[in-house]
């Protein structure tokens, strides 16, 4: 079956480099060519891990603020009660409650990108596991988002705060900017994600840790970095 290119592209696909893993610096200003279209596209950054997901402490799991954020303005919800509320809400966050909060998703509202909760709201946030589990917005210590410090959090995801975990075959992704981005910028932003998840190899992985990495936009191919 033969892929059919757009016009867009068409031109574009010629320079590509194919397979020949590229600098982050190079990646960027190929990645730039393909800024064309009539919206801005996410930049998006893929590596395979040699882990077993399947292994508890074998996952890749975490958080990172990007230092020049996302290009996305995030929707943050908090599960607190009391001052740790007030806090919240003086942080920025989104939507602040308890179990009117629990409620309205339990009924299905979940049009928010990050979600975090006191340790006290524990309780109440438990159940909606089966929820948010799905769709990776569920509180988690491991992931920074159950925490004392909601303000400090509140404002970190603000920031360009990007969440991420392990798929089942060992992937782990984020975005990191837009294509927009001044070149430096989005390459400091890629840097810091690859250091980041290679900073993080957990103790019981044996052999080669990072086995590949790729930058991609929304419509773009993707291309290979070497790291």
């Amino acid at each position: 079956m033969t892929t059919k290119v757009s016009k867009r592209l068409k031109p574009l696909i010629a320079k590509h480099p194919g397979k020949t893993p590229q600098s982050v610096d190079e990646a960027v200003a190929i990645l730039k060519q393909y800024n064309n279209t009539k919206f801005d596209q996410s930049v998006d950054v893929a590596i395979r891990l040699g882990i077993d997901a399947k292994q508890a402490d074998q996952m890749v799991r975490g958080s990172i603020v990007l230092p020049n954020g996302i290009g996305k303005t995030l929707r943050v919800v908090v599960f607190a009660k009391g001052d740790m509320a007030e806090v919240a809400k003086a942080a920025g966050a989104d939507e602040v409650g308890g179990e009117d909060l629990a409620k309205k998703i339990k009924d299905g509202w979940t049009d928010f990108d990050a979600c975090i909760a006191a340790p006290d709201m524990m309780g109440i946030v438990g159940p909606l596991g089966r929820v948010l589990g799905p769709r990776g917005l569920m509180p988690s210590p491991r992931a920074g988002t159950v925490t004392p410090d909601v303000g400090k959090t509140v404002k970190e995801y603000k920031a360009g705060k990007v969440e991420f975990r392990a798929d089942a075959g060992g992937n782990v992704h984020a975005v990191v900017g837009k294509l927009s981005f001044d070149a430096a910028k989005l390459a400091e932003n890629i840097n810091s994600f690859v250091h980041h998840i290679q900073s993080i190899k957990p103790h019981a992985v044996k052999g080669q840790y990072v086995k590949g990495a790729v930058v991609s936009a929304t419509m773009s191919p993707s291309v290979r970095l070497s790291i």
